[in-house]
């Protein structure tokens, strides 16, 4: 069985796309592999978020998802690539758009557009968002420098976008705040939706994007000042 790890997947332009997954080539029907780590892996989401990650075992992981302890070695490396690839599915590969994506492809309001996103990475990235803050504890330094690069690359981003929207200049700190901000309330809807279970999702997503454009228009009309020594 070869099972090799390579670095962090990237673009040309070396942004992070993802965590890196181990090789495993112990078995070579592909669409076998597949349905195996479909199995190993949603089982071990619902125990991850559960029991946590720490105190889940391979043990547990084969015997809710029905494969052999003698054979998920054929499918997966260990505990830890499981997760990356619970992560690249979840969080990295989620089909959630970033916000500044959504503000380049889509016409309407700024605070239409923040509730879109909201409600976008409430819903397709729910689990991710909850499996994302619930392991950074347990995250090998390289996957953590990978999700962080991740982030640094989306505020970036969000607050290019901000900065044109507000007319700001570049150097200005505020909307790489506001844009961490945002991204922040993105897990808002799956970290706390006990608190809202019986609202409608519209109506807590359209209320927040108001929040969040109050924030954005008063950034705009109000110019930095320095703090005092």
């Amino acid at each position: 069985m070869k099972n090799n790890n390579s670095g962090p997947a990237t673009t040309t332009s070396g942004q992070t796309t993802g965590l890196a997954e181990a090789s495993v080539s112990g078995i070579q029907n592909a669409s076998l592999v597949e349905q195996r780590r479909d199995q190993i892996c949603e089982a071990a989401l619902e125990l991850f978020l559960q029991k946590g990650f720490a105190s889940t075992t391979i043990r547990d992981i084969c015997a809710r998802s029905g494969v052999n302890q003698a054979s998920i070695y054929d499918y997966i490396a260990n505990k830890n690539d499981i997760l990356r690839r619970l992560l690249n599915k979840l969080w990295f590969r989620s089909g959630a758009p970033n916000l500044h994506e959504v503000l380049d492809e889509n016409d309407e309001s700024f605070e239409e557009n923040v509730a879109l996103y909201l409600k976008e990475s409430w819903t397709k990235k729910r689990k991710g968002t909850l499996l994302a803050y619930r392991v950074v504890p347990h995250l090998q330094k390289e996957d953590r420098k990978a999700m962080r690069a991740r982030d640094e690359m989306v505020i970036g981003e969000l607050a290019a976008r901000l900065r044109d929207y507000t007319r700001l200049p570049e150097d200005d700190p505020r909307t790489d705040v506001i844009a961490n901000l945002i991204i922040y309330l993105a897990g808002f809807g799956p970290m706390r939706d006990w608190l809202h279970q019986d609202l409608d999702s519209q109506l807590i997503a359209d209320t927040v994007a108001a929040g969040v454009n109050a924030m954005v228009e008063h950034l705009a009309n109000t110019p930095s000042s320095e703090p005092n020594d």
